[in-house]
């Protein structure tokens, strides 16, 4: 017999932690429907998300380095892998609802522009004067408006917790959204966890593809960021002496493990002195429950300084990121000239939502590629 959605709710009551969000408790979709046979609700989100054209795009789309600058460089969909993995380990060990986690994982880039966080900036720059631009609020009209694949509504019609996922999430990059139907202080500890293990993924995966370009030099870093010191020097002890290629990516496994061990070890301790017995008492808490410890927040703060320092405005990744992002401010200036020429789903928003925010839909939905090929189409070198 096959495993039914109630059997799985009931594997849910069986082995999660009382305060973990389960699905059988969900806030449900803005839409009604049957729900599904096979699969808890946030399996379906899941899905939703997976098989959405917005996450397919993400393939083609910045991470750090300009998209297509390197077969081995993170693009923002194998970002996004990445933390989805991180996530669900983290949640497993706190046993909190995995499968929420990693769809709000899997979505919580879906809003995305061109060109990295440069192209965010430059995107809410250009709609300064019609509401600006926000990659959170951006990811959260793609899942209930722009995504286009069902006969009953618009949207991907996800569940409240994932959506609630969306809005609350933020890292050291993002800053999280206010929205209407979503006034608690806090959001799910599944929501939470999505939210650290994306800034435990970026951190040292940006290591990784700063020291493959060589942008990024070990022994500087070995001298100026105590995170990496004690790591080598831990890889060295336990074996000798390793190739390049092995030893930088045992480094940072080293890292991310401690990382993680630290998050799961702290946030067990926060929450059973918080008291929460229930996903809703963890809403009302005024802080996150899922928490680094102080010593190794300020370690990661030292990093991440010395990732700013020494990568993100290293003129190697930022002036290739800066032309792309002119490329895109000369488009967004040709389709205020001549809105005919959007796509046609851009073009039947005018009317609903102004011209502005339609164009900025536009390119926001576009690939890096795309969007220089389009520059050159319509305006051309």
């Amino acid at each position: 017999m096959p495993c039914t959605r109630e059997q799985l709710e009931q594997r849910e009551l069986d082995t999660l932690a009382p305060y973990a969000q389960f699905s059988a408790d969900t806030r449900a979709r803005l839409h009604p429907e049957p729900p599904p046979a096979w699969r808890t609700e946030y399996q379906r989100d899941r899905d939703r998300v997976i098989h959405s054209r917005a996450f397919r795009r993400l393939e083609y789309k910045t991470q750090v380095f300009l998209n297509g600058t390197g077969d081995h460089l993170r693009t923002r969909l194998t970002h996004t892998m990445e933390v989805a993995a991180t996530a669900r380990s983290i949640a497993r060990a706190l046993r909190l609802n995995e499968d929420l986690t990693e769809t709000i994982a899997l979505a919580h880039d879906l809003g995305h522009s061109p060109f990295g966080h440069k192209g965010e900036a430059a995107l809410d720059n250009l709609m300064k004067d019609h509401g600006g631009f926000e990659h959170n609020r951006h990811s959260l009209r793609i899942v209930e408006e722009l995504e286009q694949k069902y006969p009953g509504f618009n949207g991907l019609n996800l569940t409240w917790e994932t959506r609630e996922g969306l809005v609350k999430h933020h890292t050291a990059y993002d800053h999280p959204s206010k929205r209407r139907g979503f006034n608690a202080k806090n959001s799910s500890l599944e929501a939470q966890v999505a939210n650290l293990a994306d800034e435990i993924t970026y951190y040292n995966h940006d290591l990784d593809d700063g020291l493959d370009t060589e942008l990024l030099d070990e022994q500087k870093l070995a001298r100026d960021v105590k995170l990496w010191g004690r790591a080598a020097r831990r890889i060295k002890k336990e074996h000798g002496e390793l190739p390049d290629e092995c030893r930088r990516y045992f480094i940072i496994r080293c890292l991310i493990d401690e990382q993680v061990k630290d998050v799961v070890t702290t946030t067990e301790q926060i929450i059973h002195d918080s008291g929460v017995k229930s996903a809703d008492e963890v809403r009302l808490q005024s802080k996150p429950l899922v928490q680094y410890s102080e010593s190794r927040r300020t370690l990661n703060a030292q990093l991440r300084e010395y990732l700013y320092d020494n990568l993100y405005f290293n003129p190697i990744v930022h002036e290739p990121n800066k032309l792309a992002v002119r490329l895109m401010e000369e488009l967004f200036g040709y389709f205020i000239d001549h809105p005919q020429k959007l796509g046609s789903q851009a073009r039947q928003r005018i009317r609903k939502d102004g011209k502005h925010r339609a164009i900025c839909d536009y390119l926001a939905g576009m690939t890096d590629r795309y969007l220089v090929i389009e520059h050159r189409r319509l305006v051309g070198v």
